[in-house]
Formats: C-alpha cells, sequence, structure tokens
C-alpha cells in the first residue's frame, strides 16, 4: 500500500492556526478533494474535528488515542500504523480503493507520516502567515520531485502545487 501525504503549506512552513487553515484557497480545496475521492484518508481528531463531518466519497479513519471515540461515518484507529493496516483492508464501501492511503493532517500525524510515507503532495503557497502548527519542507535527497504546477487563486494568491516521491530510505 502507498502512503501518501497531502497538505498545505506556506512559506515560513505554517500549516494551521488555531485549529483551521490560515488561509482560504478554494483552489487546494478542490485539488484535495480531486485527489482524495475514492480513498481511505487519515487524519487526527483535532482535524477531524475542525472540519467536523467525514469527507463524502472517501473512507475517513480518525486516529486518536481515546478509545472511546467514535463518529458516524468514521473508523477510529489508536495510531497512525493502525490507521494505514486498516485503510490497506477493504471497508463497507466496496468502491474505496485499498492501494493507496492518504495522510491529511495535522501536524503530529504529518510528523509520524513522513519517514513511512511514499508519496508527498504538497501545495507550497506563497504568504507568511502566523500560525501554531506546522510542516517542514520535503527535498532531496530522500525526496525526487516528480511534478510542480504554479498557480493563481481567483482572489490572486500565488501558489504551487508539487508532487513529491520517496527516492531513498
Amino acid at each position: 500500500m502507498r502512503v501518501t501525504i497531502v497538505v498545505a503549506r506556506a512559506r515560513n512552513g505554517v500549516i494551521g492556526r488555531d485549529n483551521a487553515l490560515p488561509w482560504h484557497l478554494p483552489e487546494d480545496l478542490k485539488h484535495f478533494k480531486a485527489t482524495t475521492t475514492g480513498h481511505a484518508i487519515v487524519m487526527g481528531r483535532r482535524t477531524f474535528e475542525s472540519i467536523g463531518r467525514p469527507l463524502p466519497g472517501r473512507r475517513t479513519i480518525v486516529v486518536t488515542r481515546d478509545p472511546q471515540w467514535s463518529h458516524p461515518g468514521c473508523e477510529r484507529a489508536g495510531s497512525l500504523a493502525e490507521a494505514i493496516e486498516l485503510a490497506g483492508e477493504p471497508g463497507s464501501d466496496p468502491a474505496i480503493a485499498t492501494d493507496e492511503v492518504f495522510v491529511v493532517g495535522g501536524a503530529q500525524l504529518y510528523a509520524e507520516a513522513v519517514p513511512l510515507a511514499d508519496r508527498a503532495i504538497v501545495t507550497e503557497i506563497d504568504i507568511e502567515p502566523e500560525g501554531d502548527a506546522r510542516f517542514e519542507a520535503i527535498g532531496p535527497p530522500d525526496w525526487t520531485l516528480r511534478a510542480s504546477e504554479e498557480h493563481r487563486s481567483a482572489s490572486g494568491l500565488d501558489y504551487r502545487i508539487e508532487d513529491w516521491v520517496r527516492s531513498r530510505r
């Protein structure tokens, strides 16, 4: 199973502030939806709470240490490793693929996922907001940039979507 990180980060590494995104970039949310639909997504409990619901067309696996946690439409895992293992097994919807799982946040889960990941889809946003959650840049020699696309949002915000693959472990 391929483990893929999907993250949007500002130039200064910020990915969040007060459990929310410190920017509004609908174009990247559309890209996120297109990338992850039909797959399992793994997120931490706080990230899930910031979204508030399972995302349609995806299998939502929430990592939390609380064994009593549950939410309709979600599956609970006690660790990232357990979540990845769960994503590799067929779930209740046979249309959800089991060959790739997407880790979608937050900062603690990303930190655990980077050493395990085979691929990272990183949206680099051309701003430097204040924030309390970060994702450090990845790059050579451990990662190889497979593709990079420059974009400008309707609001004039510049961003770049990068597709990285693990080059060595």
